[in-house]
Formats: structure tokens, sequence, C-alpha cells
């Protein structure tokens, strides 16, 4: 059986005090689920998240972090920062790191490469702009981002990696890919891995759908067998809906 994840983004969101206050709502109104239950809050308030979910089965874990262990990266964020803090999931590739702060593949392999020697579980990111959609080259890119960053690792590695498959042109817009086209893609995923290692890794390896995932779409979309969960940007701001979303799966 493949982990079911419902995983929180709150992105650039939150203050320390309001920080405080979903999370203790979150804690109080968590439905009881089999599904592991992640939330990203920003990095100034990683350390005050894992103290007040000290009790919760809700993890804690971060937006991202950079390959180097130490150095003169301003900003920047170690592996070795966030294991310090009881953090040892991350997720690397958004969509919006990728776009608005120049992480190309390279990178982001660095990145993979730096976790895992840690043994940090990743989210990894990938999905198609609107572009490659419209010109029916989707499948081509979600192959090449795949097989740039993922490829080279060990099969034993895959035990590391959850997937995260985010159609850009449904990210923030309102726009949300059809149930089918999700399982579509998550099963050509699931195809593309079991072709480049085989259907023991395919097999195990949950893959979210990330995309405008909302109460009203969420029992649909994650009933489709290749969808192993989902992770969620602005509904998982509001408790109530983040709720209504981990009850759905």
């Amino acid at each position: 059986m493949r982990n079911k994840i419902v995983a929180g983004n709150w992105k650039m969101n939150k203050t320390s005090t309001e920080t405080g206050e979903l999370l203790n709502e979150l804690a109080a109104k968590l439905p009881d689920t089999q599904a592991e239950v992640m939330v990203a809050p920003t990095f100034v308030n990683l350390t005050a998240a894992v103290s007040a979910l000290d009790e919760s089965i809700i993890e804690v874990i971060a937006q991202n972090m950079h390959f180097a262990e130490s150095g003169a990266y301003t900003g920047e964020i170690s592996a070795d920062m966030l294991l310090d803090i009881d953090i040892d999931t991350v997720i690397i590739g958004h969509s919006e790191r990728r776009a608005s702060f120049g992480e190309t593949d390279e990178i982001l392999a660095k990145k993979v490469k730096t976790a895992i020697e840690k043994e940090m579980r990743i989210l990894f990111c990938f999905g198609e702009q609107l572009e490659d959609r419209k010109s029916d080259n989707h499948f081509k890119v979600v192959e090449s981002q795949l097989r740039n960053v993922l490829f080279s690792l060990d099969a034993s590695a895959w035990t590391h990696i959850v997937l995260a498959y985010e159609p850009v042109w449904a990210i923030g817009t309102g726009e949300t890919a059809s149930p089918e086209q999700a399982q579509e893609m998550h099963a050509f995923i699931r195809k593309t891995i079991t072709e480049a290692f085989d259907s023991s890794v395919a097999d195990k390896v949950s893959i979210l759908y990330g995309g405008s995932v909302k109460p009203a779409n969420a029992k649909e979309i994650f009933s489709k067998p290749d969808v192993d969960g989902g992770l969620i940007g602005g509904a998982s701001l509001k408790a109530d809906d983040f709720v209504e979303i981990i009850k759905a799966i």
C-alpha cells in the first residue's frame, strides 16, 4: 500500500501569531485519518510550529533548502539546520522556485542528492506550463523533469521520494486539471518510473496532485487510482478547508 499524504504548502503567508492560531485550530479539528498530514510554514516559524505540534500527528516540513552544508549563501537554509530542529522532510522543485528563483534541473539534482545523503524525505515537485499543455508537450516536459533530476538515483533512494505533480497552469489560477487529466498524468508518471527502474519502485512511490485542490473537488481527484494525495496551497491556509480535504482522502 502506498502512503496517502495531504501536505499544506503555506508559501509566504502567516505571521508567527497567525501560524500559532492556525496550527492550534488544525490540531483541534484534525479528523481521524490514516493519511499522513504535513504543513510547511515559513522558515521563521518552523521551530515554533514543531513545538506547537509536539503532541499532534501533523508533521512540520520545510518549503525549500540549499544543497550546500554551509557557506556564503545569504538567506539560505541548510539540511543540517532543518534536521537540528527536527524537520526531516523538505519540498524541492516547486514551480515557484523554478520560475521566480531560477532553479534549474541541475540545481534541483544537487538539492535532492544532499537531502538523500542526509536521509531526509523529499517532496519533489514538477509539472508543465500552459504552453506545454496546449502544444501537447506536457508528457515530454514531465518526463524530462523526472529524468534530469531523479533517474540517476539508485533505486534504493526512492524510499526517500514523494512526487508532487503540479500542472503549473492550475496553481493559483482557479483552474484545475480534471480528475481524468490528473489520473492520466499520474499513470504516465508511474509508467515512466517503471520503465526507468521497475514496477516495485513505481508501485511504492506516492504521487500527489498539486493544482488548486479544494474541498469541492478533493474527493473526486483523490478517488483516482494513481493519485495518492495532494500538495495543497491556498486551501491549506484555512483550517476548515484543509480539514475537509484531509477527510476527502
